[in-house]
This record gives structure tokens, sequence and C-alpha cells, in this order.
């Protein structure tokens, strides 16, 4: 239940991201990237967290900043749903989620082999372990009524 509760966060997390990246600006997303990176511009970045944080945002496409936000959101509210029912106990949620974040977690290796993003594969192995855990729980709810 753990690994559920966790979703459900990196879910609510997600649609508040895609939300964010929907409706702020350009220029407001660099500079809050400049503001968390411990800089006061974006030309002096602290650190290698800073510094990759800031060519990142500075980087992005519209197109990009709009797939990431749409993708955010569609990920987030479908974690969402699909925890709110592994939470009611529905036994159908088990393998809707299990096969709709394995769908999520091949596309993502797609973008990685294309594009090489360490975030995007810190959230995969996330996934994974996250598809692992709700496999588990699945076998352990169905050997319990069995």
């Amino acid at each position: 239940m753990v690994g559920i509760a966790l979703k459900g966060l990196d879910g609510l997390l997600e649609i508040a991201g895609g939300a964010t990246l929907l409706l702020i600006s350009r220029a407001t997303l660099l500079q809050v990237a400049a503001f968390v990176s411990g800089s006061g511009s974006p030309d002096t970045p602290h650190g290698a967290i800073g510094a990759w944080l800031l060519h990142a945002t500075a980087s992005l496409s519209t197109g990009t900043e709009r797939f990431a936000s749409t993708y955010l959101l569609v990920h987030g509210v479908i974690k969402v749903g699909l925890v709110a029912g592994l939470w009611r106990g529905l036994r159908a949620a088990y393998p809707i989620a299990l096969l709709l974040l394995t769908a999520f977690i091949g596309y993502q290796c797609y973008r990685l082999f294309r594009f090489h993003s360490p975030a995007l594969a810190v959230f995969t192995a996330i996934d994974i372990v996250i598809v692992l855990l709700i496999w588990h729980e699945w076998r352990s709810v169905t050997l319990r009524r069995a």
C-alpha cells in the first residue's frame, strides 16, 4: 500500500507540474529556475544542479514544453485515477494499472533511446518499481481472496 500511496503522490505532483508548465510563461519559468538554483540571474548558476536546471529550462522549445505539460497532466490524472481504484479495492484496477503503467514505461523507454534524458531515466526507474509493487500487491490480494 505504501507504493500505491507514493504513486498517488507522484500523480498529484505530475498534475501540479504539468499545470505549472502549461500556465506560466517562459520568462517566469526561467526566473523560477534561477531562484531555485540559488542564482540571482540565469548567467551565474551555483553548482552543477543549478547549471543543469538553468540550461534545461533555457533550452526548452515551445513544442517540448507543451508536450511535457500535456504528458505530465495525462500521466498524473491516470495515476491518481488508478490509485483511487486501488484504494477502493477494485480488483480490476490492478491489471488496468499494470497495463497502463507498463505502456507508459514502454513509451518512456522509447523517448530515452531517442533523447537520453537523465530525469526521464529516473522517472522510468520509479515507474518500474511501482509496477513491481502493484503486481506484488495484486498477487497478495488475489491470494488472500482465494
